[in-house]
């Protein structure tokens, strides 16, 4: 295997990935939790754009990165007080945790090393807008409509959630 300007780049790309991910769920502050979410969400997108994806590294870094990240920040800073910092596991919590942390990472592992993903051949590029978006709205067997609308719900319970806990305070 011959190093390519493109591998270092995917290698660069994936450690930042993966050290701002431990990093977010590591950290007891949870502001700098969903700054790290951010660096996650960028990295994720400059992938897309590696990969001629500019589409989906578009939608990456304006919905996930842009939109979704400023809601996190606004509830967050909506219902905690200043300084608010997690709390210590103790006792069964941590053993619990740890032990769905390493069965997951076991599923994760098992999965991937049992099948191939990568298809025998690979072409960059990406599909036409139009495709993509009647593939997203349409209501048919392989559309995306119905899971749209449950997210657009969910989220919007979550901001009304946190009005709620706000005033409350």
């Amino acid at each position: 295997m011959e190093i390519t300007l493109e591998l270092i780049v995917f290698t660069v790309l994936a450690l930042f990935i993966g050290v701002s991910a431990i990093l977010a769920v590591t950290t007891r502050r949870i502001l700098r939790a969903a700054t790290y979410l951010l660096f996650v969400l960028f990295g994720t997108a400059g992938i897309y754009f590696q990969l001629n994806y500019s589409f989906l590294g578009a939608v990456q870094l304006l919905i996930y990165a842009g939109g979704i990240t400023v809601l996190y920040v606004f509830s967050i800073l909506l219902t905690s007080s200043q300084g608010d910092k997690a709390e210590d596991l103790k006792g069964y919590k941590f053993f619990v945790g740890l032990g769905a942390a390493l069965a997951s990472l076991g599923i994760c592992l098992w999965i991937t090393l049992r099948h191939d993903f990568l298809p025998s051949h690979f072409e960059h590029g990406e599909l036409h807008v139009r495709t993509i978006g009647h593939a997203l709205m349409s209501s048919g067997k392989y559309g995306y409509i119905l899971p749209f609308e449950v997210i657009s719900l969910l989220l919007l319970a979550c901001i009304v959630g946190g009005i709620l806990i706000a005033r409350k305070r």
